[in-house]
């Protein structure tokens, strides 16, 4: 839109969040996918009085309520010049149905009434809204037992449904979340379409919604891969919906746990911590492995948080429980579980902190960087490019490059980043890219290291070339 005036609203928040206009372009680019603004847009947003197409003055005002923590409208930016966005939506809007069937029913129908291609732009929630949208399983009280099995007779339609499931959670291993969303979405209107429109006995009826919460996780978790976090939240909500109405608290715990590693990964630290605790009670009496799942979520809250005696305690435990589970007992969405991928949490974890502290002048990040490194040496970062677990090779191996680069160790860095772009052509996880923006970001300040001026350019190239596809639900 025309601009005229210098815009001194957003000119006094942008001082208030100390961020200059290029920053505010990277970070909606960083939360809402590379492309969604210019660098130097916000330049002429504030000096000129430029407006922004729809639906930019909303994600403009939720990127700078997170960053200083109050409300600001869209009218406190531009006043009433801006256009109206009816299409962005908090993650949490149309979720405060009662906690039952029917509530769970009318948050299904709302995934049909926005399409096949919902147009839709869903923001993330954290604080008391995000507490509001989970609040059966934030109580101190410990679960109800799980319900019984039901029985699997008598429906082809719904045995039809809970076979494809354990494909379809095979999915975003090798592509990574951002390349098979789109249909991961359409499955679970299906199978909301299905609820919606049929009749079914009680156990029919409980195994749809244990399929529902299922794929809930599922696209919720490859949402969350493909950096769209509010997107990510409504089906963690809507699949926490499902297993509480089917009394299937090991996925609602796992749920829990990832909607905890979510706030985490996205600095909402506080979030993270309460959701992982929740996701802990609500493990009490599932299986081994879902257990250590869930406290391997809630040791990396705490790591994050700078709370290292109850990360390495929780992190322990998750590895003695794990190291004495029956296999047999696990549920079968658990198959990629391994030892080595407790100790790969655990690794980048350390790393995380130890690049915190390094950057903060402690030299106990060093320790920390030494055995993260370590950690994530024993996991999936040299895995070859035939081998089905792409997406975590391409993740792990981005953390333990960023670990050597914080080492000094370029050489290092620069091979598991050689080994990274090689995944790129046919693994579409932003998540993964982001840590790879970040890797550049660290190598632009060592170009006269000679590993490094040779690796930057193909890096740079490697990472223009993952041009963002459509935003999908």
């Amino acid at each position: 839109m025309p601009g005229g005036d210098a815009n001194e609203r957003l000119a006094a928040l942008l001082v208030d969040a100390g961020w200059t206009p290029r920053a505010l372009a990277r970070e909606l680019n960083a939360t809402f996918g590379q492309g969604t603004v210019s660098a130097t847009a916000p330049y002429f947003w504030r000096d000129h009085g430029g407006v922004p197409h729809a639906p930019l003055p909303a994600l403009v005002s939720y990127t700078l309520s997170d960053r200083l923590g109050r409300r600001v409208t869209v009218a406190d930016i531009w006043g009433h010049r801006a256009p109206d966005s009816p299409q962005v939506q908090l993650a949490s809007a149309g979720m405060d149905h009662p906690w039952s069937i029917a509530g769970t029913r009318a948050v299904a129908q709302d995934w049909l009434a926005g399409g096949l291609v919902d147009r839709r732009h869903f923001l993330a929630v954290s604080g008391s809204t995000l507490a509001t949208a989970v609040s059966a399983y934030l109580a101190a009280e410990l679960p109800a037992a799980a319900a019984p099995p039901a029985q699997r007779e008598g429906d082809p339609l719904v045995e039809q449904i809970e076979a494809s499931i354990p494909l379809l959670q095979q999915l975003d291993d090798a592509k990574g979340g951002a390349a098979n969303l789109g249909y991961i979405g359409a499955q679970l209107r299906a199978v909301a379409l299905v609820l919606h429109e049929g009749t079914y006995p009680a156990a029919a009826t409980r195994r749809l919604l244990v399929a529902l919460a299922d794929l809930g996780q599922l696209a919720g978790w490859m949402a969350f891969d493909a950096n769209q976090h509010g997107l990510a939240q409504r089906y963690f909500f809507t699949g926490l919906r499902a297993a509480h109405d089917a009394g299937y608290t090991q996925m609602a715990a796992h749920i829990l746990a990832d909607l905890s590693f979510q706030a985490t990964s996205s600095g909402h630290r506080s979030d993270g911590i309460t959701l992982g605790e929740a996701a802990r009670r609500h493990a009490v009496r599932a299986p081994a492995g879902v257990r250590a799942s869930v406290d391997s979520r809630l040791a990396y809250a705490y790591a994050a948080s700078g709370r290292i005696n109850e990360f390495e305690h929780t992190y322990a435990g998750a590895a003695d429980t794990f190291a004495g589970r029956d296999p047999a007992s696990d549920p079968a969405w658990l198959y990629y579980l391994t030892p080595g991928h407790l100790d790969c949490q655990a690794g980048y974890a350390l790393v995380l902190v130890g690049r915190d502290r390094l950057a903060e002048g402690d030299r106990a990040g060093r320790a920390m960087l030494r055995r993260g490194t370590a950690l994530l040496r024993t996991g999936a970062h040299d895995r070859p490019l035939d081998d089905a677990s792409q997406r975590r090779a391409l993740y792990e191996g981005a953390w333990l490059a960023l670990a050597y680069a914080a080492r000094g160790d370029f050489e290092g860095a620069c091979g598991e980043a050689r080994a990274a772009i090689g995944r790129l052509g046919s693994v579409r996880s932003p998540r993964s890219n982001a840590l790879l923006h970040q890797l550049s970001a660290d190598f632009r300040r060592r170009t006269r290291n000679p590993h490094v001026a040779d690796l930057l350019p193909d890096l740079d190239r490697a990472l223009a070339r993952q041009a963002p596809g459509p935003r999908v639900a």
